[in-house]
């Protein structure tokens, strides 16, 4: 029984700090850092995602309204605004990166299910656009009175985790976003018909793994 503890602590536990500060180190993330370290960063932005915070204003303020927590909940000391925005620009998102696909690896291995008899693994690749605010996200114009992103998404059917994401600009051909993933010998990947591409999907044969794609009307 964790008498006494928080439960975001209790949660956060899971988490393989030892292998996160491996990474702290590749990055040099705590480089210069006296207070709000890499650690700090991550468990505040878990925290916000945990209780919905649409902002980094929002997530600041929560937190301050829980300032005799936040040491105890693993946040760090007097987290500011000005302290997450600064962490989140200037960090090297490549170690979070890095301990994303790591945790994913670890689910991955944990949540493994038997699928219709299959004992390859089975996925399923796809894209959703996400709509953003053109005058905050002017970087990410893809019409001239809308702004959004496009995330990318290798879905293993087998374990029901994200294996692989690709983050693009709302533009972006859905075809393209094919040539980033890493075949499997084996393994089945399942296609709408937007990436109906010969050329691709013969690349997915060489590698000796099976496909599986809606035929267009054409």
């Amino acid at each position: 029984m964790n008498s006494g503890k928080y439960v975001f602590s209790q949660l956060v536990e899971v988490l393989p700090k030892r292998r996160f500060d491996l990474l702290v180190e590749k990055y040099e993330g705590n480089k210069y850092v006296k207070h709000f370290t890499c650690w700090n960063q991550l468990l505040c932005m878990i925290f916000g995602q945990l209780t919905n915070r649409e902002s980094l204003r929002d997530l600041s303020m929560i937190i301050q309204a829980h300032d005799k927590k936040t040491y105890h909940l693993g946040l760090g000391r007097k987290v500011s605004r000005s302290n997450l925005a600064k962490a989140n620009e200037n960090r090297d998102s490549r170690l979070f990166e890095e301990f994303a696909y790591l945790l994913i690896d670890i689910a991955r291995k944990k949540r493994s299910i038997e699928v219709n008899k299959i004992q390859s693994p089975v996925y399923a690749f796809d894209s959703t656009t996400i709509d953003l605010c053109i005058s905050i996200y002017w970087w990410a114009r893809h019409k001239k009175t809308r702004a959004g992103i496009k995330v990318h998404t290798l879905y293993n059917v087998t374990t029901q985790i994200p294996s692989f994401i690709h983050i693009t600009s709302a533009a972006y051909n859905d075809m393209n976003a094919m040539d980033y993933i890493t075949y499997e010998p084996g393994a089945y990947y399942i296609f709408d018909r937007a990436y109906m591409d010969y050329k691709r999907l013969h690349t997915i044969s060489k590698h000796s793994a099976y496909f599986l794609i809606r035929g267009k009307s054409n």
